[in-house]
């Protein structure tokens, strides 16, 4: 056991490190090709939140585990509102824009509902695959054209803070391109490590992928979306701290899930959606909910306890399930 955890922990240590070079070098180099910040902020920066669970979604579908890579997409978006959402709101309320209410939370919304409606047969095929991909074409096709046509653009705190970390230290393209080639390589190398690791603990430990990709993977692909909520509320940019989750838990299902459809076609566990499907759907709807509760469209410290609360009962569940099938 004791090298597959040193590969889970190096892995994700490694993953962390190489999606953040990644993308800075990716959008460095679209930016000194001229490439506006808009949409360098809707597709390279926000698909790279993503970065780590569609390497280890394709690395794990590749290498035969499609239960793992579905297991840290549904994983990750549990983590993301759950964990990540509760922790961070400890560190101050995070007021919700009316936008994110009128807009983000429903195509998030939709986009779930969406997602149960092609895993009901217990299922997840090419046919799938493809229907997420041409949802993922149209919702960047929005996001584009809403930003395009909206009168706010210079004052987007997303995109001020994205100009702001690709000027505060820019490259030369040379410099630029080192930096994503290493940080793709390093990218790829790690999720491959990691996903041997995961593998070889669930065979040690006699429980199913599917836990491990909900669980440790899961978590580890969850950090740089952890990262970077705490960091925006410290920057006093609190409203992007919902806005990476919302993003996160929309790419994750739009680009990570369509990995295992698309290279291993799988049936499902019936758990996954009974279970893990069903408690992504539930916290999605009290995402929309929280807001009108208690103090308005905030997301409270108490509001924060309550859903880490919910996390650590999904884990509780998860571990007598074990139990009742060991």
């Amino acid at each position: 056991m004791l090298y597959p955890v040193l590969a889970v922990v190096f892995g994700i240590a490694a993953l962390v490190w190489s999606a953040d070079r990644f993308v800075h070098g990716a959008a460095s180099m679209a930016k000194n090709f001229g490439i506006s910040i808009l949409i360098i902020g809707l597709t390279i920066v926000a698909l790279g939140t993503s970065a780590p669970e569609i390497v280890i979604s394709t690395s794990a579908s590749l290498n035969g585990s499609p239960q793992l890579a579905i297991g840290n997409a549904i994983g990750s978006n549990i983590a993301n509102i759950g964990l990540i959402l509760g922790i961070t709101a400890l560190f101050g309320a995070l007021p919700i824009q009316r936008q994110t209410i009128r807009e983000d939370l429903p195509i998030l919304l939709v986009i779930t509902l969406v997602t149960g409606g092609l895993l009901y047969d217990m299922k997840l095929d090419k046919t799938d695959g493809i229907i997420l991909l041409a949802m993922l074409l149209a919702y960047i096709y929005f996001l584009v054209r809403h930003k395009k046509t909206t009168e706010e653009d210079d004052d987007d705190v997303f995109l001020v803070e994205v100009e702001e970390e690709i000027d505060h230290d820019r490259l030369t393209n040379g410099q630029a391109t080192f930096k994503f080639v290493t940080g793709l390589v390093v990218l790829l190398g790690s999720a491959k490590l990691m996903v041997w690791g995961a593998q070889e603990i669930a065979l040690s430990m006699g429980i199913s992928e599917a836990i491990i990709g909900l669980t440790l993977v899961a978590l580890g692909t969850s950090l740089p979306e952890l990262a970077a909520s705490i960091s925006s509320v410290m920057k006093g940019h609190h409203d992007l701290a919902i806005g990476n989750i919302i993003g996160s838990n929309i790419f994750n299902l739009l680009t990570v899930l369509p990995m295992p459809a698309l290279i291993a076609p799988s049936i499902l566990e019936q758990e996954i959606f009974s279970r893990d499907y069903a408690l992504m759907l539930t916290l999605t709807v009290l995402l929309i909910a929280l807001p009108f509760l208690g103090k308005r469209n905030h997301i409270t410290a108490v509001k924060g306890i309550f859903l880490l609360s919910i996390y650590a009962a999904y884990y509780v569940v998860l571990y007598q399930s074990q139990i009742a099938t060991a």
